[in-house]
């Protein structure tokens, strides 16, 4: 039997009963029912420490890679899709999130790399799934300029550094500790929906080209 597709969920909320949380656990489970393997990087619960120190930059040289990123590139290794769910704080992601890219998914790559389009063996033709939340509406955040802003700075710059090959936004706002029941079920079931699309674009770890984009 071939391999099925694997799934590497990236979530970054440091409560344990978030509404992220719940995104990333309802995906992770329709993907695992459908056959295909899910890795969980809980970054708070792992106590990730996202500060990039000065011997991991590449610079002139190699990297020298902390113990806590080489565990975390080979939890990563293998992953067809990455699946990142954060909040909107500020206009952008948690610093725990960006620290985590800083020093995992651009381990050891240099600038001119990433000018280049180089293709980094963990990310190059990958897709990537974004869920983000926010408690504002998402017409506010566009009166604002933030929405376009987080766009093109964390989603079409990541495709673009990490030679990516797809990827797609999915923003839920509105999220409050006042949300009726019925309005978190509502945004979970769209979870779901994403996950068995972005696994029907796999065919024995092999994309394929249907799928609804949707922002």
């Amino acid at each position: 039997m071939a391999a099925g597709t694997k799934h590497t969920v990236i979530v970054s909320h440091p409560s344990p009963d978030s509404f992220n949380l719940s995104v990333a656990r309802r995906y992770a489970a329709v993907a695992q029912e459908l056959g295909d393997e899910v890795v969980i990087r809980d970054l708070y619960r792992l106590n990730f420490d996202p500060i990039l120190k000065a011997e991991e930059q590449p610079g002139g040289g190699e990297a020298t890679l902390a113990q806590d990123v080489k565990a975390e590139l080979k939890a990563l290794s293998g992953t067809d899709v990455f699946v990142i769910v954060y909040p909107i704080w500020f206009g952008g992601p948690p610093a725990m999130l960006k620290g985590y890219i800083d020093r995992v998914l651009g381990a050891g790559i240099r600038h001119l790399e990433v000018r280049g389009r180089h293709s980094p063996a963990l990310t190059g033709g990958k897709q990537l799934v974004s869920f983000t939340s926010s408690g504002n509406s998402r017409y506010w955040f566009e009166e604002q300029g933030a929405w376009m802003a987080l766009r093109n700075i964390f989603d079409t710059y990541l495709t673009n550094a990490f030679a990516l090959a797809s990827n797609d936004h999915f923003h839920f706002d509105c999220i409050t500790k006042a949300m009726k029941e019925d309005a978190v079920h509502a945004r979970l079931r769209e979870v779901e929906d994403v996950a068995r699309a972005t696994c029907a674009r796999y065919v024995a770890g092999k994309p394929v080209q249907e799928y609804p984009v949707r922002d």
